[in-house]
């Protein structure tokens, strides 16, 4: 039997945040960038049979519009509409599973606002700046920006391939070949407007050091060696933390909500 699911609007100064709540109990959060809740239903559905859980459309995506279209994303206005979230839920303080860009989201509210997370999951962030070859990947990521701007689907395809992740071709013509609108400017938003500011934040390492026991960064067990593998373990170098893994790869919540649930579940406590 499906968990009932409540949406709701909260309006902040540039945005209205548009989120979901499930279950009860202990709050979770499930946060990406730019993965909007839609993915998250099936883990927070697992998940919501012991626990309240929140997810939510990042500011320019989908249910989360901006007042201004072209303003930028950054993991700091991304970590204050979540922190804005969590006081409104007031159920917290939360444990936060980020994924990928909202990996990095949680790792800028982990730093801003500490007193809102109980623990911190940090899954795959792309934390380009602590690579030996960060250089290169900013040129890589100007390109890609460029080349998108100039044939969207090129451009997407240049960012699989920094990213490292494999997609079947007729994968790719599935979910790129024939995109709705909305799907067309959620990906504008996230390559002219976010990209750049995800995959180029550098972490606070003092600040994320002193709150390291709530702190856990996750690798999903089919992404050894690939880019998300190395920039997670780069965290976890700096900060003394051996990673965490979880079942699947990039995306493993949505691969198999039921047993990516269950490792959440051993991992929280």
């Amino acid at each position: 039997m499906s968990i009932p699911v409540t949406a709701g609007t909260l309006a902040a100064p540039d945005v209205r945040l548009y989120y979901e709540l499930r279950g009860s109990g202990p709050l979770v959060g499930l946060v990406g960038s730019p993965m909007h809740a839609a993915p998250f239903a099936g883990l927070a559905e697992q998940l919501a049979r012991e626990y309240t859980v929140l997810t939510t459309d990042p500011r320019g995506h989908f249910g989360s519009a901006l007042n201004d279209p072209e303003a930028d994303s950054t993991p700091e206005l991304r970590a204050q509409d979540l922190a804005r979230l969590l006081r409104h839920i007031a159920a917290g303080p939360a444990v936060v599973l980020g994924s990928s860009g909202g990996a990095i989201t949680t790792l800028a509210l982990l730093q801003s606002a500490p007193e809102l997370v109980s623990l911190a999951v940090a899954h795959e962030p792309p934390l380009a700046e602590l690579l030996d070859d960060r250089p290169a990947m900013r040129a890589r990521r100007k390109d890609i920006v460029a080349t998108f701007r100039e044939d969207e689907i090129a451009g997407i395809r240049k960012f699989f391939s920094y990213a490292e992740l494999e997609l079947p071709e007729d994968r790719f013509q599935q979910m790129f070949g024939n995109r709705a609108p909305a799907d067309i400017a959620n990906d504008r938003y996230f390559y002219l407007h976010e990209l750049e500011g995800t995959s180029g934040w550098q972490p606070d390492l003092d600040a994320l050091r002193g709150v390291r026991d709530r702190l856990v960064i996750g690798i999903g067990e089919a992404s050894a060696g690939v880019f998300c593998d190395r920039t997670s373990r780069a965290l976890g170098a700096e900060l003394g933390i051996e990673p965490t893994l979880f079942p699947g790869g990039h995306v493993g919540f949505v691969e198999n909500p039921a047993v990516f649930a269950a490792r959440l579940r051993e991992v929280v406590g």
